[in-house]
């Protein structure tokens, strides 16, 4: 069994927005600005570029996208000190 990482918030949120800005989904203003973790899975959070009326746009999936990426990658290594 490996052992995780304890990280802070604000740390893992920096490794986290690195992440995403280097990844080829990357879209112009996509970030994580929160991150929980529940049951050992990290959730992260941040803008999710709906439109005027609340309803996702394409940008809204490749956000969900990205975050559900970063839960796998960041998961398995991080654990939020308290």
């Amino acid at each position: 069994m490996s052992t995780k990482e304890t990280i802070s918030t604000d740390d893992l949120l920096m490794i986290a927005n690195q992440q995403i800005q280097d990844h080829e989904g990357y879209i112009d203003g996509m970030r994580a600005t929160s991150v929980e973790e529940r049951g050992g899975v990290l959730i992260f959070k941040g803008e999710f570029f709906l439109d005027d009326k609340g309803l996702p746009t394409e940008k809204t999936t490749a956000v969900f996208n990205m975050f559900k990426y970063l839960a796998h990658q960041l998961s398995p290594k991080f654990t939020l000190g308290k």
